[in-house]
């Protein structure tokens, strides 16, 4: 009962909701009640005519029907800084929400990379039902420090499966196939890459030499959240690393188009912003067009 009352709060409490809360609270009961009566995956139209393909037991994506933007900062900086000329990464992709973002919202072209085989189907579809194909590649496969293959658990809650760390323990398991940024990006120039791969950030960057270093990239999106310990891997360096490659760290606040200086890592958030050239920055936050999602612009 407290877990539940602390979700509502946490729901009614998100800053596109905090105006509107009854507003918020029947989005919630509807798909409560609506999702148990078909059980098959329902589109939701989302940010800028973009769609996604959703069913129960899809966190990121109910949570991004109930708020609008689920990773509010993140999402909200995605929107605003990205043109319909850039190329946009997305390490970890899971079912695809900051790729639908960036291709179908926005109109910039990409890359989205998911290891597990059903997750990427899932992506896959929402991909095509927002007509990407030829915009967003997909890739069926992990990135990490070199081309290989690695163990990942597979069947785990919906955005937790990771590569499996030695002497970990899983009942369900798949050997997938591993690429390397450098490898994959060698002819492009991004300008956004999102990383989200449950602590395995160290072998990405490892793996991405060559493209942080490229003058196109001014962001990254990186979830740090401590699960690189599972591997022994320390995140004092790969902040020391993005430093070394003239990225600052950085959290946004969307509603007032604000980056606020962070020391070291985002503590309030999962995911931390790392930027390069933040006048360049600033000038695209400024002058980006507005965003409508439940009834705010901003």
């Amino acid at each position: 009962m407290i877990k539940s009352l602390k979700f509502l709060k946490h729901i009614t409490m998100h800053p596109l909701n905090c105006e509107d809360k009854f507003a918020a609270l029947v989005r919630f009961a509807r798909w409560q009640c609506g999702s148990r009566l078909v059980s098959r995956s329902v589109v939701h139209e989302w940010v800028n005519k973009s769609r996604f393909f959703v069913k129960t037991g899809e966190t990121g994506l109910t949570l991004n029907i109930y708020t609008g933007l689920h990773e509010f900062s993140d999402m909200g900086y995605l929107l605003h800084v990205l043109r319909s000329e850039d190329f946009f990464v997305d390490v970890g992709a899971n079912v695809g929400s900051y790729s639908i973002l960036a291709g179908a919202a926005i109109g910039s072209r990409g890359i989205a990379f998911e290891p597990l085989p059903h997750t990427y189907m899932r992506l896959t579809e929402n991909l095509r039902l927002n007509h990407l194909e030829e915009r967003v590649i997909s890739v069926n496969k992990g990135v990490g420090a070199e081309q290989g293959n690695i163990v990942f658990t597979s069947g785990k809650y919906d955005t937790m499966n990771h590569a499996l760390a030695e002497n970990e323990q899983s009942e369900n398991t798949v050997n997938v196939e591993v690429t390397t940024l450098d490898a994959c990006l060698k002819t492009k120039s991004p300008s956004l890459i999102k990383i989200d791969v449950e602590g395995f950030e160290t072998p990405v960057l490892e793996g991405a030499d060559e493209t942080l270093k490229k003058e196109s990239l001014h962001s990254v999106i990186m979830e740090l959240n401590g699960s690189g310990s599972r591997y022994g891997y320390n995140e004092s360096k790969i902040l020391e690393k993005m430093q070394n490659h003239g990225f600052m760290t950085y959290s946004y606040d969307p509603l007032r188009r604000k980056l606020i200086n962070l020391e070291g890592k985002n503590m309030t958030s999962g995911n931390t912003l790392f930027i390069r050239d933040k006048n360049f920055i600033e000038e695209r936050l400024r002058n980006a067009p507005k965003v409508k999602i439940h009834g705010r612009e901003f």
